[in-house]
């Protein structure tokens, strides 16, 4: 994801944070410090018995919350590898965590299970802090009685709040799940996605209203993910059918991993190619793209095989769906792919093909009885 830098790696997840995050932790950090004494009081701790300033709390409670969220996240994408899922990473920002899970568990009650297991994760968390407090409270220990109290009612809070069937969040998607079976997916993104919608409305109304600003951004992107969503999934069905054959470019110049870079930026630049399939020994090998050739200074392009900067890249055939071929190019930021038949290239396919594939699919849809009508043709990427 963009704007997002990498902390650490667990279980070949890669963990980031979004710059996001950092614009708002300062505001949750002085939200916090000014609700201070009325967490205290309503821990039933004395505001005078708590060391430290209100606002180092109140950095504690914020970067407790992201802690709790980033658990939360991890109980998604651990089930989700478990149940043979791909998870491509997962990112702190502004509004919580998103974990990008390029594969889902196959079937809709693996999706609910999934969904229900990052709140049931904060709901455990939360009730095993909360049950830790109660001794604490009796031995009068007030600041790690507070401190563990308002970890274990963070946790509530966020596997309660996440529960609400308002699409994005997860009980929006275990909704999703359960009316799959019976209105399909795409029907049943849209029933919660209108939902998510209006959750999110009211959730817009009550910050207004009420002054938090922090609800009124939740609201704007509890919409917005909806809105997404359901748009991706409508994508979804109609690229599923459609096949790579039906928008590939007959296109099979390439060049070989032993050819220099030097002679790479030539074709490229004589071709105006952004990107020139690799083979070797007659198979595809991978994908070399303009910018990977730009990196190189022109004086060591020459001694620069193609091998050592080609991009790895899926096998995808002619009867792959539209939509498997955009979904890789998104996931590896490729701006095209080539086609293949057993192993030999015998074309490509970009994203401008794909949604122009989109578009057309689209047309055919509200005029039921026009031709699909696309072919296979020569032209420069």
């Amino acid at each position: 994801m963009r704007g997002a830098f990498r902390i650490a790696t667990l279980r070949g997840i890669p963990l980031r944070v979004h710059y996001s995050f950092l614009l708002v932790l300062p505001f949750l950090v002085l939200l916090f410090g000014q609700a201070f004494r009325a967490a205290a009081e309503a821990a039933q701790v004395p505001p005078e018995r708590l060391l430290g300033s209100p606002y180092l709390w109140g950095l504690g409670l914020a970067v407790s919350l992201f802690l709790a969220v980033l658990v939360h996240e991890l109980a998604h994408s651990l089930y989700a590898l478990r149940k043979g899922g791909e998870v491509s990473d997962i990112t702190l920002m502004m509004i919580g965590g998103v974990s990008r899970i390029t594969r889902m568990p196959e079937g809709p009650r693996q999706e609910a299970v999934m969904a229900f297991a990052g709140p049931a994760t904060s709901l455990v968390l939360g009730g095993l802090f909360l049950a830790l407090s109660v001794p604490l409270a009796h031995a009068r220990s007030y600041n790690l009685y507070f401190a563990v109290f308002y970890l274990g009612s963070l946790n509530v809070f966020l596997g309660l709040f996440n529960l609400l069937p308002a699409f994005p969040m997860d009980g929006g998607r275990i909704l999703r799940a359960l009316l799959a079976g019976r209105l399909g997916r795409v029907r049943a993104t849209r029933v919660a996605g209108a939902i998510g919608k209006l959750f999110a409305v009211v959730f817009g109304l009550l910050g207004l209203f009420g002054g938090n600003f922090i609800l009124v951004i939740i609201a704007f992107f509890v919409f917005m993910g909806a809105e997404g969503e359901s748009r991706q999934v409508d994508m979804e069905s109609r690229l599923a059918r459609v096949r790579v054959r039906e928008l590939m470019v007959a296109r099979t110049a390439s060049v070989d991993a032993e050819d220099s870079l030097g002679e790479v930026a030539e074709r490229m630049r004589l071709e105006r190619r952004r990107a020139l399939p690799v083979v070797e020994g007659g198979r595809v090998v991978g994908l070399v793209l303009l910018a990977s050739v730009r990196q190189v200074p022109a004086e060591r392009r020459a001694q620069v095989r193609v091998r050592q900067v080609a991009q790895p890249v899926p096998e995808l055939t002619p009867e792959a769906t539209a939509w498997e071929a955009l979904k890789e190019m998104g996931q590896r930021r490729l701006p095209q792919l080539p086609v293949v038949q057993d192993g030999v290239l015998v074309g490509t396919v970009t994203q401008d093909d794909v949604m122009r594939g989109l578009e057309l699919r689209e047309l055919e849809d509200t005029h039921p009885q026009g031709p699909w009508g696309l072919g296979r043709r020569e032209s420069p990427t």
